[in-house]
């Protein structure tokens, strides 16, 4: 083989040195945001398995480069046209990398995360996605900013990619693409996202991986077969420990084998209207009611002594669909994407099964438009009627950005719906989704001193909009016979020390209905998926379930499901059992307030089991079709 002299390969050697230090500055920079949230001692170990992730994907990144200097002729190479091209494709990765360093920062503001499977579901939404970006950033700024700063970096390095005229050979460029190539297949097969997450410290996991390859490695972890990549225990067992887990003074089993079950009410059955509000991104620390020093609620206090408040309520996972799928289907959270968005989730049996069951009106009501994350076809093929923002007149909007119209246009949409079933002489539940408190965190102005563009004013405009919604519901008659839920579909943020940190799934609930309702404080552990069993036993319905949530009224589950798209949690007696991908368990003991880490523990046996159990039959119905409405029965 002939000698292979530097010159062609000089563009490769400055790819891979800028490549280098935008990583390992975009690393560092987010590192110190988090600021004692990652020990020092985390540093060695972030950047040494940092080091191992940007060199697998300088592989990938490189492949147009490597093409351009293996195949293209020594006469092309040196010609103007040749170095043209090769000039514009490294100015071309420049950018790339520029702006994924970009991206990375706006998106570790959100998450505290590097890019994971919201990055991919958002690239589906486009629309509602990029303008989301446009209302919250400057962005022609930013891109002209990007543009100069790579343009100054790209002439200011220009002599390190100087291609010589002493060109190796066709066969010694040919071995290099081959290398190339093999290294990307070994890559491919042998290294994992997960190979890095071996410590406590959830910062320290997601910082010493690489933005483009997390995006891609959760590209390809978006379905996650349960039996697949879960622990798992023989059917059998796992139907008969879920089964038992289910059983309840209230309940009586229809069938030998299965979980489907006849509730008997403990009151006697109140046929009241029901409201029920999931509020965007609203975390229980928000408020004075659940111990905030200065609340950002004012309003939602002022209820609480005139509601049922539950204090230990925590979401099942940190999307919206996720807190959809647990007020409408009241189930486990599953790996993957949520059952709202997935196939052959039409027919189910849900909340509005129910209600509709005993002579009701279901309606979901969402502000923005529901097409995003599948909203309108989901709620519309499984016993809702849906309203969304396509229904109200631009001329009686005050305010709307990206995601929907201000909640205050999103009640009076609602309200409207309830008139309609209220004159039918039918009662109705309704679910409203808000959309206020969400990026860009704009509201109507003159509702309050509260700036624009600010998450702690878009929450108490949220509070704002919620009493006053009340208070236009009074001059109605149905209000007096009306329950209001209020509640979120998850917590503002979803990162923390720990990997699965159950403080940031903490969320409120009030039940405010005086004239029905008695005030009081609820204080045992919950899921989010008992607050469809709960709301149906006080309002004293005797139904047939396949609900895996709780009558929190009947019996105290003391026990919580939370999860990510691939970690899966259970809470109970003090410990949290995580089923993770490749089998993986682990016992911690939760967190359930502050940011503070989640240590080791042994594995119990029992809530191993239990945990299983019921994350595996809930993932197994669905998949056979068990959660249909035909099936409950």
């Amino acid at each position: 083989m002939s000698k292979l002299p530097p010159g062609r390969y000089r563009p490769l050697a400055w790819l891979a040195a800028v490549a280098l230090l935008v990583w390992t500055s975009t690393r560092l920079a987010l590192a110190a945001t988090v600021g004692s949230g990652l020990p020092l001692g985390y540093l060695p170990r972030v950047l040494g398995f940092g080091l191992v992730y940007d060199l697998a994907t300088l592989l990938y990144l490189s492949l147009p480069l490597v093409l351009l200097v293996t195949l293209l002729p020594d006469r092309a190479m040196r010609s103007r046209l040749g170095r043209g091209i090769v000039e514009l494709t490294c100015f071309g990765l420049l950018l790339v990398l520029g702006f994924v360093a970009m991206s990375e920062w706006t998106f570790w503001d959100e998450f505290q995360s590097r890019f994971n499977f919201i990055a991919v579901d958002y690239l589906v939404y486009t629309q509602e996605v990029l303008g989301n970006i446009r209302q919250s950033y400057p962005v022609g700024m930013l891109l002209a900013a990007l543009g100069a700063t790579c343009l100054a970096v790209f002439f200011a390095t220009r002599r390190f990619r100087r291609v010589d005229h002493a060109l190796p050979g066709l066969s010694a460029r040919l071995g290099l693409l081959a290398a190339t190539l093999a290294l990307c297949v070994i890559t491919t097969l042998g290294l994992s996202g997960a190979i890095k997450n071996t410590t406590s410290n959830h910062y320290a996991d997601e910082l010493a991986g690489n933005g483009i390859y997390e995006f891609f490695a959760a590209y390809r972890g978006a379905t996650l077969d349960y039996r697949q990549f879960y622990r798992t225990l023989p059917d059998a067992v796992a139907r008969a420990r879920t089964r038992s887990l289910l059983a309840t003074p209230d309940a009586i089993f229809l069938h030998p084998d299965g979980i489907v079950r006849r509730i008997k009410a403990h009151v006697p059955e109140r046929r009241l209207n029901v409201v029920l509000i999931s509020v965007e991104s609203f975390s229980a620390d928000y408020s004075g009611t659940f111990g905030r020093e200065e609340s950002l609620t004012p309003n939602l206090d002022a209820l609480t002594p005139q509601s049922l408040v539950f204090s230990q309520l925590y979401a099942t996972g940190t999307r919206t669909v996720r807190g959809l799928e647990a007020l409408s289907l009241s189930v486990p959270p599953t790996p993957g994407e949520s059952i709202v968005k997935r196939d052959n989730n039409h027919g189910l049996a849900t909340l509005a099964t129910i209600f509709n069951a005993h002579g009701y009106t279901s309606e979901f009501v969402y502000g923005g438009y529901g097409r995003f994350d599948n909203m309108n076809d989901y709620f519309g093929h499984n016993g809702y009627q849906v309203h969304d923002r396509e229904e109200i007149p631009s001329a009686q909007i005050h305010h709307e950005n990206i995601w929907g119209v201000a909640d205050e246009d999103l009640y009076t949409l609602a309200m409207g719906a309830m008139d309609h079933a209220s004159a039918q002489g039918h009662p109705f539940f309704a679910h409203l989704m808000t959309t206020s408190n969400h990026r860009p965190y704009t509201f109507p102005a003159g509702r309050g001193p509260w700036k624009q563009h600010d998450r702690i004013s878009a929450v108490r405009y949220t509070d704002w909009a919620i009493a006053d919604f009340l208070r236009r519901a009074r001059q109605h008659s149905w209000f007096r016979d009306t329950v209001f839920v209020i509640t979120a579909d998850h917590c503002a943020m979803s990162a923390g020390k720990a990997t699965l940190p159950a403080f940031r799934y903490r969320i409120p609930m009030w039940i405010y209905s005086p004239a029905h309702i008695k005030p009081g404080v609820f204080d045992g552990l919950m899921s989010q998926i008992d607050i469809p069993p709960t709301l149906l036993g006080l309002l004293g319905f005797d139904y047939t379930s396949r609900f895996y949530g709780a009558d929190v009224m009947v019996r105290p589950p003391q026990r919580a499901y939370i999860g990510t798209y691939e970690l899966l949690g259970y809470i109970r007696d003090g410990k949290m059992l995580q089923l993770g991908p490749n089998r993986a368990i682990e016992t911690v003991v939760p967190a359930l307030k502050d940011d503070v880490p989640q240590p080791l523990i042994a594995n119990d046996p029992g809530l191993t089991d239990d945990a299983v159990a019921l994350y595996q039959t809930a993932a197994d119905d669905f998949s056979a079709g068990r959660m249909q409405a035909a099936a409950v029965r």
